[in-house]
């Protein structure tokens, strides 16, 4: 037991001697570094050595106790010349010294150093820096595990190879299909990174997040933000979840391959945040294409109801009158939705149930009420026409007491681009030709 608890208390203490040393030489400097290296290696460390050749190899510049001997001996030299005490000695030392200093000077000298500590280490006995010297570095130890690597990487990229093959058919049919449902004009008004991104994500990302368990909550979570934007034809909540998984590597390999181009030294620790961009992006880009849309909705809907107010009038029946506003209207984010609207009534769908669903769409107020409105004359059967014309009277009011609300602020908004930027270039204008008149006559 006595034995035991020495063995413990002496494991102990070498641990903690370990730690102590590992911590200490952790929080030396870069001279002080190299210095103990040195230092082992004139005790004939060989392995103290090879790590000093390594370092010249890997920095290719003067070590950092040569470096700060040359800079003081260049100060010492420095201070002379002030006080008017300067050699021929000393110059001719200051030019070897700035010489020494310079980039293609310090290469050349890291190389010889590099040689002469490779040298060393290999006559000390160190076997890696024989081989290094004599270029017959080779990995035996590890071929095995060199040539497995290499054989599990192509059988990796030759399953997944014949994977994409067998769903290459129903791939393609699938492409078919949606292509119908696409326009290329439709696709022109993404943005770029929607439009160049989409390919790939829906060829090997939307199969992955297709087969998850939890598709249910996806569906709930992003379809009405979807259809809010106007992308259920060109994206399923599938489809968005796969866009936001891409973009995490989709960003950081743009990254990587710009920085490359350009040849740029950019940090490589900026590729988790941009990784954390990508995968948000798509939130905010679809936040941004629902404020537009719901936007160009409420510019377009006074005339829309307008012209459904005076088809109703003229004896149209609803659908009817939907149709003669989309042929009549200027085609927008609105006309769209009365497309929807009345595709969902041909096949079915109750005018209530269709008008609700518009509302849920769209997401706006003014929406929601024109929508409860016409279901509420619908479900006791009153004319539309008159509510109609009333709640197109109503529209072009709000509208007009919001374009006098935004009138009312413009000369708040301009009165700090006008005090900083306006004035000044007036006073300017105005003021120099008397100021330089006034130089000129006291010449």
């Amino acid at each position: 037991m006595i034995r035991l608890l020495r063995t413990l208390i002496g494991l102990t203490i070498f641990v903690l001697c370990f730690a102590v040393k590992a911590q200490t030489y952790g929080d030396l400097t870069e001279n002080q570094k190299f210095s103990y290296l040195l230092d082992s290696c004139n005790k004939n460390q060989s392995a103290s050595c090879y790590d000093i050749a390594q370092w010249y190899k890997k920095n290719q510049r003067l070590d950092p106790i040569e470096e700060k001997k040359i800079r003081q001996d260049i100060q010492t030299i420095n201070d002379k010349r002030k006080l008017g005490d300067l050699s021929e000695e000393d110059k001719t030392t200051l030019v070897q010294s700035n010489a020494l200093l310079s980039e293609k000077n310090q290469k050349a000298k890291a190389t010889a150093q590099y040689k002469v500590y490779l040298n060393k280490s290999c006559d000390a006995g160190e076997t890696v820096a024989c081989k290094e010297r004599n270029n017959q570095m080779e990995y035996s130890g590890s071929a095995i595990l060199y040539y497995v690597g290499i054989g599990l990487i192509g059988l990796a990229f030759f399953l997944g190879a014949k994977t994409i093959f067998q769903e290459e058919d129903q791939y393609q049919a699938q492409e078919k299909l949606e292509d119908g449902k696409v326009s290329k004009e439709e696709m022109s008004k993404q943005d770029i990174v929607l439009r160049y991104s989409r390919p790939f994500f829906k060829r090997f990302f939307s199969p992955i997040v297709s087969g998850m368990k939890n598709k249910k909550g996806l569906k709930e979570k992003y379809r009405r933000n979807l259809a809010s934007a106007g992308l259920t034809n060109i994206l399923s909540p599938e489809d968005f979840f796969a866009y936001k998984l891409f973009l995490i590597i989709g960003f950081p390999i743009v990254f990587l391959g710009v920085r490359t181009f350009l040849e740029e030294s950019w940090p490589l620790s900026l590729i988790p945040v941009l990784a954390l961009i990508g995968f948000y992006y798509p939130d905010i880009a679809i936040k941004s294409a629902i404020q537009r849309r719901q936007q160009e909705v409420i510019s377009s809907m006074p005339f829309c109801v307008d012209m459904l107010a005076l088809s109703v009038e003229a004896g149209l029946d609803f659908v009817a009158a939907m149709q003669k506003v989309i042929e009549k209207a200027k085609s927008s984010a609105l006309t769209e939705e009365f497309e929807i609207l009345i595709r969902e009534i041909r096949i079915g769908a109750s005018r209530g149930e269709a008008l609700r669903n518009l509302a849920w769409r769209i997401d706006l107020i003014q929406i929601s009420s024109f929508c409860a409105t016409l279901i509420a004359a619908d479900s006791v059967g009153a004319s539309i026409g008159p509510i109609l014309k009333a709640l197109s009277n109503e529209i072009r009011q709000k509208k007009s007491s919001e374009v006098e609300k935004k009138g009312a602020t413009a000369a708040t908004k301009i009165l700090f681009p006008m005090m900083f930027l306006i004035i000044p270039a007036v006073l300017l204008v105005v003021f120099s030709p008397m100021i330089f008149g006034l130089i000129s006559a006291r010449k």
